[in-house]
């Protein structure tokens, strides 16, 4: 393929693809696209496409930021996250464009974390989690080997399938940034509510905020009480005791497990209790006031 110079040329690999190459050039399209920059895309190993290409990543044996080069192949490695985690191609193109795609160091800092971080780890060969049956979980990871050619697909290309791997992975990076500035907002507003709440046993929301990550910071939160999605009910949350665990700091009261509307307000003496989920970790009613009602039944239990 011959070099067009009216355009930013990125070269990556050929053949496979994975994860870290996907959501690199996820970024890097996110970037140029907001500059409003045009650019090509070159998957090859060939050695002059890559000296005169103006961004290469995941290929080439060099990382040199200011050069908008981002191997991590070569001997020592490329460096690593704040979290020890070493970075791949993808780690190391959100260290440079990150912040201005992600709208703030905030932002880029909870995606690092949230994607980048992982993604990184796993094309490493590191483990991130213990896995306690021969049951696994369906990872990122999975999502885009499942992108590749199968050996039955003779027709099918890993360059089509790559591109429509990014168009993929752009969807979900811009998801994850639309997620992460609404996290930012939710915590100052979960902070100051619960800055302002007595008992902090039972914190009371007046929004659908994302709330566990900070709650779970303080030792007192036992319960959160919020407004549900079609804010036409009220919904009892138990805060988890570690994150991503579903292990509860004090499980709903066992005797409400499964039961619904009359079945649970006979049992809870609350008249608009609608629901208790078997598994203990969400009450719902129909108001506010219901909804702490059944909280500071649970409390007491």
């Amino acid at each position: 393929m011959e070099l067009n110079k009216n355009k930013k040329i990125i070269v990556t690999h050929d053949g496979t693809f994975h994860s870290d190459d996907i959501f690199a050039l996820a970024t890097l399209s996110i970037y140029f696209e907001k500059q409003n920059e045009t650019f090509e895309v070159f998957r090859t190993r060939d050695e002059e496409k890559i000296k005169n290409a103006d961004i290469v990543f995941d290929v080439g044996g060099i990382y040199d930021k200011e050069k908008n080069r981002f191997d991590h192949h070569q001997v020592g490695g490329a460096g690593k996250h704040s979290n020890g985690i070493e970075y791949a191609s993808f780690g190391l193109v959100w260290e440079k464009y990150g912040v201005d795609i992600a709208g703030g160091e905030g932002e880029a800092k909870i995606i690092e974390e949230k994607l980048v971080s992982p993604i990184d780890a796993n094309d490493n060969g590191m483990t991130l989690s213990e896995n306690k049956t021969n049951i696994f979980p369906y990872s990122i990871q999975d999502v885009f080997a499942c992108m590749r050619p199968s050996w039955t697909e003779e027709t099918l290309t890993n360059d089509e399938m790559f591109l429509k791997s990014v168009e993929i992975a752009k969807i979900l990076l811009q998801r994850e940034i639309v997620q992460a500035k609404g996290l930012i907002i939710a915590e100052e507003k979960v902070l100051e509510i619960y800055n302002n709440t007595k008992d902090k046993r039972i914190i009371v929301l007046d929004g659908k905020y994302p709330y566990g990550e900070k709650l779970g910071e303080f030792p007192e939160p036992i319960y959160v009480v919020r407004p549900r999605e079609n804010n036409m009910s009220w919904g009892v949350n138990c805060i988890r005791k570690e994150k991503r665990s579903f292990n509860n700091r004090k499980d709903l009261p066992f005797s409400w497990a499964g039961l619904r509307d009359e079945e649970l307000q006979k049992v809870t003496g609350v008249s608009d209790a609608m629901f208790c989920h078997r598994g203990l970790f969400l009450a719902v009613a129909k108001t506010k006031e219901g909804a702490i009602a059944l909280a500071e039944l649970a409390l007491n239990n």
